[in-house]
């Protein structure tokens, strides 16, 4: 119980550290007049942070040779980052922080019900159900009522 409490303090954190994120980005971009900028600098930087880390837990690099035995489209998932990344520090200044991360999170839940549902990309299926659906649905309204307002 304590490590699940553990991991939804961290899943909390994470998700709390994204609108940070998109305004210091949003900031970057405005300051040399492209969002894309911001986007490649924050990959980079967050590369090199990562990069360290590596190094600091002693990874083994000779391991990084087993990743050609996984599918091509894994690889898929950079751009698929970028993208998000890209498409918020754009997304942000014209729709607003919330909105942006309201709609974000809804489409995040929509993409998780049916990832979870099929059991998509080797994760553990987990049926939708009239609860989890009623989850989406408060999030929609939510969403309806941070742009309302």
């Amino acid at each position: 119980m304590k490590t699940q409490i553990l991991f939804i303090g961290l899943a909390v954190a994470a998700g709390a550290m994204l609108p940070i994120q998109a305004g210091l980005n949003v900031q970057l971009g405005k300051s040399v007049h492209q969002p894309i900028f911001a986007a490649f600098a924050s990959f980079l930087i967050g590369s090199l942070g990562l990069l360290v880390y590596l190094f600091l837990l002693k990874f083994d690099f000779g391991t990084v040779s087993q990743a050609r035995t996984v599918s091509p489209m894994v690889w898929v998932a950079g751009i698929l980052g970028a993208f998000y990344v890209a498409a918020v520090i754009i997304l942000a200044p014209k729709l607003g922080t919330a909105l942006t991360f309201s709609l974000v999170v809804t489409g995040q839940m929509a993409i998780s019900l049916l990832l979870d549902h099929y059991g998509l990309l080797g994760l553990p299926v987990r049926h939708i159900n009239w609860q989890r659906l009623l989850g989406v649905a408060f999030l929609i309204t939510g969403v309806l009522l941070i742009r309302k307002f």
